[in-house]
């Protein structure tokens, strides 16, 4: 009786067993396994498209596998690069930039690889709520935004006649604006605390690193200002006198600092 039940309980532990494993096999098929790289490629844009990101970076990394070493291939690793950015994975996206200009860099797509590796550090999208505190790129690290000058700047040089070129060079004045005005903004940041001499350096160091922007006549201003908080009257009437040869109707002789202006770079 006893060799009865252990063999029922064997045989129930063995048809549990295979029932276990028709799920897992059921679960872990690859739908896809029969589709050709065009619909593979189809179905990936299909789900980039309507925002399912996902979905489309891991059809994209299915499609680099199949058709290795062909140009379908290639441009299956710049739209996961893409689709990398759109779902805000900038890391992801940038890794898989890299990793495509080091293999492919004869590729006819690299003026848009270097492209789009300067668009996912520019990320200008401050998010809901950059209206409420008038956040911009100059307050923010500039690690990124230099980053991003660089890809452009590349591009501009190896690439002069790509598409995408002119939006590039029109990013880098961005940039380097904002640059710029990082470097007043801390100036600003000193002087409204009362570090005087601090904001004279900082405000020194934008108007020698830069050329043409619009943040250096607030520079040349926060210089007159501190000038006169320090009682160096000389050196305030010389910065006084390049601010007025330079900027003859500039504003802040008027207003000074005025909180909620709206910013300087919103230029597009």
């Amino acid at each position: 009786m006893l060799r009865v039940k252990l063999s029922t309980v064997r045989i129930a532990m063995i048809a549990g067993v295979v029932v276990w494993l028709a799920g897992c096999s059921t679960t872990s098929e690859d739908k896809t396994a029969n589709w050709s790289p065009n619909r593979l490629y189809a179905e990936a844009k299909d789900e980039m498209n309507s925002g399912a990101y996902d979905k489309a970076t891991l059809l994209f990394e299915k499609l680099e596998g199949r058709a290795a070493g062909t140009p379908l291939a290639q441009q299956a690793q710049l739209d996961k690069a893409y689709a990398h950015y759109r779902a805000s994975e900038p890391a992801q996206a940038l890794s898989t930039i890299d990793r495509f200009v080091k293999l492919h860099p004869a590729s006819p797509a690299i003026d848009y690889a270097l492209y789009l590796k300067g668009v996912v550090n520019f990320n200008d999208d401050l998010g809901m709520f950059s209206a409420l505190t008038r956040q911009d790129l100059s307050e923010r690290d500039q690690k990124a935004a230099k980053e991003s000058f660089e890809a452009f700047k590349e591009l501009s040089i190896q690439f002069p006649g790509s598409k995408y070129t002119p939006d590039a060079r029109l990013r880098m004045t961005y940039i380097v604006n904002s640059l710029a005005q990082y470097e007043v903004h801390v100036a600003r940041y000193y002087y409204q605390r009362g570090a005087y001499l601090a904001a004279v350096n900082r405000a020194q160091s934008a108007i020698a690193d830069y050329r043409d922007v619009p943040a250096l006549e607030e520079a040349l201003y926060i210089m007159v200002m501190s000038y006169e908080r320090l009682g160096m009257e000389q050196m305030q009437e010389d910065s006084k006198r390049i601010l007025m040869a330079n900027y003859p109707n500039s504003r802040y002789f008027s207003r000074g600092f005025q909180r909620g202006d709206a910013p300087w770079w919103k230029f597009w």
